[in-house]
Formats: C-alpha cells, structure tokens, sequence
C-alpha cells in the first residue's frame, strides 16, 4: 500500500485521545480469535468515537455498523499476498516474461486502442490540464480494471472493517474503513461501494481516502463519479499521477541494450529505500542517460529520454534478457502500485496502444 495512506493514518491517530485507540487495541486483543463475532462487534463499537472524532455522523455509524459482520474470506485473501505471513523467507522473484504475456496480451492492446481512440477528446483535454500522457491514463484504467470490465464485487465497509479488526495494518484499514463511512455521508449509495477484498474501489481502483483526497471532477457535472463516469476516473488517475511527481513531456522509460561486460556490482544503489526495498532494489542507482551510453548502455525504444535526465537500469529477467533505462516518471508508476512488473506492464501497455 502507498506511504501516503500510512502517513496519514499515524498523524490521525497522534491526534486522538489515547483512551480511544487503546480501547480499540483492547477490544481487537480481548476478542481475536473468538469462534464468534463478539470480537468484531466489540471492535467496531470501540472504533465508533474514532470514527465521530473524524466526522462520520451518528446517523450514518447506525445505519452502517450494525449490518456489517466479519469475512473471514478477505482475511484469507490478505494472508495469501506476498509479505501477508508474518513466517517464512520471502519468495523468489519469477520472470517478468509471464507476467507481460498475461498482461499486455493481443485483446488487452486491441481494447486500449479503441478506448484510445474513441476518447481522444477527453484524454487531450485531461492531459493539457495535467500533463500526464494519454496512453498512461488509459494503461492504469486497463492494468486495473480492464478498462471497466471488473471492478471487483466485495462490499467496501464489510471488507475494510474485517481487515482493520484482524491487525495486521490496522492503522491504515482502520483509516480507510473511516473514509469509506464518510462517503456514505456524501451521499454516495453503499451498493455503489463495491470493489476488490482489500478495499480498492471504482474504475482506478482508489482506496477510499484517495478518493477523497484526489478524485478529480473530468466532465463538468460537479461530482466525482469513478464507477460510472469514465472522463472522472480517467481525470482522477491523471490528478494522482501529478500528486505523485509526474513530469510532463519525459517519458517513462525505454528499453535497453546493456554489454555483457557491464559492472553491475559497482552500479548498484547507493541507498535503501524506506518503501518498497524489495522492488527498490532491482534498481540500479541513477546515471544521466549521456553517463549510460558511456558505459555502453544504449537506449534501444522508440521514447526519446534526454541525455541529462536521470535514469535507473532495470533487468527484470537477468543479464541477456530485456533491461530497461526507467526515469523518475518510471517512479511515479511505481507510487500507483509498488511493483516493478506492474510498472513495466503500464508503461509497455501505454506504448502499445498510442501506437
């Protein structure tokens, strides 16, 4: 999950009285494990001053929180991802030549394509407001949704209320679960809240404070609709991607030609990140693209990257197979969803289909 949903959650929490996050704790640890839902409930009776404190009305808190009981299907779901166990060595890495193939496939680029064309109006008017390109819009809207086709069919509130109560990233579920009431005091129908087991809802599959905080109005009608409206959601993954650093006119990334001789011992990063370390460091650590070429390092794909712009190498698939020269926009990808093959695959889908 993004550090930014994070962050906010421990500044929010800061603020509340430590009576209340410790009645929460204790509610949770009196009743986990219990073979009823007696724990659950107890939680979410404690989480409901949590929940006024931040705005949430008492009318939506009664209407709301005695319908939802726990999932025990999205605590599975949650335990399956990778870091989801807290035992046991992290898996290996597999080929990224899979992933693409199911990905990026003939039906996906056809699809993208047509949407391409068909709302070039409105992507040329979201990308003169923002600057981030067409394609890339239209890429996360097919990476996450296949372009509308399945946004996923779990109730939000019932979902981020079992995730919050199990513990394993409380703070951010239990700030989501929040942000999701607040939105049913917008006026937003519960039965539209619909979306992935962990929460992410709507054609650009945002987390519900991310709606909030960055759904953007793309067709005028003075709301911000991205499960229906395709011009809000595409704004909205456009007005993300400036939040997150996008800078106009660079392109992402482009494929490379490395020399078997290269040393990648000595180019390795100079620092760990604090996010995503795993993915982080696969990366090389920056050059200018002219300090590249020196090394024999050659951009081979169509994107044209200026010599003083910084990039990182990435070899998703090893020496031999296909590396990549990946900007600071490359980054901002990244911010989406923090996955080197998740990345590759938008930037690869958005060239393929402004083709």
């Amino acid at each position: 999950m993004r550090i930014l949903f994070l962050a906010a959650a421990a500044i929010v929490t800061a603020m509340l009285p430590s009576s209340a996050i410790d009645g929460e704790r204790e509610a949770a640890a009196q009743y986990a494990g219990a073979s009823d839902d007696a724990g659950f409930q107890a939680f979410l009776y404690a989480l409901r001053p949590r929940a006024m404190a931040a705005g949430v009305s008492p009318a939506t808190l009664d209407a709301i929180l005695p319908t939802l009981s726990f999932n025990q299907r999205v605590v599975d779901l949650d335990r399956s991802q990778p870091g989801g166990s807290p035992s046991g060595p992290a898996a290996p890495i597999p080929n990224f030549a899979p992933y693409y193939a199911k990905h990026v496939d003939a039906d996906r680029i056809a699809r993208g394509r047509a949407k391409y064309q068909a709302l070039r109006p409105l992507l040329g008017r979201i990308e003169a407001r923002t600057g981030v390109p067409e394609s890339i819009m239209v890429a996360i809207w097919g990476n996450e949704t296949n372009y509308g086709s399945y946004t996923g069919d779990f109730d939000l509130l019932r979902s981020l209320a079992t995730l919050a109560y199990d513990g394993r990233r409380r703070e951010l579920f239990t700030e989501e679960f929040i942000a999701t009431l607040k939105l049913i005091d917008r006026g937003i129908p519960r039965e539209r809240l619909k979306g992935s087991w962990a929460g992410a809802t709507g054609y650009p599959q945002f987390l519900p404070s991310m709606y909030i905080r960055l759904g953007m109005d793309g067709d005028g009608d003075g709301k911000v609709d991205i499960w229906t409206s395709q011009a809000d959601a595409l704004a909205s993954i456009a007005n993300y991607f400036v939040n997150a650093g996008w800078k106009p006119g660079l392109p992402w990334g482009t494929a490379a030609s490395v020399p078997a001789g290269l040393d990648r011992d000595a180019l390795k990063p100079l620092i760990v990140s604090p996010r995503c370390p795993r993915v982080h460091a696969r990366h090389s650590r920056w050059l200018t693209i002219a300090e590249w070429r020196a090394l024999g390092v050659i951009p081979m794909g169509p994107a044209r990257i200026p010599d003083g712009e910084q990039a990182s190498l990435l070899e998703p698939d090893g020496p031999g197979a296909t590396a990549y020269l990946l900007t600071t926009n490359y980054r901002s990808i990244l911010d989406y969803n923090c996955s080197n093959f998740y990345a590759l695959s938008v930037g690869l889908l958005a060239n393929a289909v402004s083709r």
